[in-house]
């Protein structure tokens, strides 16, 4: 999968923060892990690239 530091995430599953627009989330780093931060709330998660890549419903690049 493609995915770049900066690109927006829309995933299957909302973040709980329970704010609107919860599904998306910003690529900060990538490796073995992939550093995600929800747009709504500001939380910072970092989750195996496996489990990240399974969950993507849509790639927003950063342009």
């Amino acid at each position: 999968m493609n995915i770049k530091t900066g690109d927006i995430l829309e995933m299957k599953k909302p973040h709980p923060c329970g704010k609107p627009d919860n599904k998306k989330f910003e690529v900060l780093r990538i490796g073995m892990d992939i550093k995600i931060k929800c747009l709504a709330c500001g939380h910072e998660v970092m989750l195996p690239r496996s489990k990240v890549e399974k969950n993507i419903r849509k790639i927003l690049s950063a342009e």
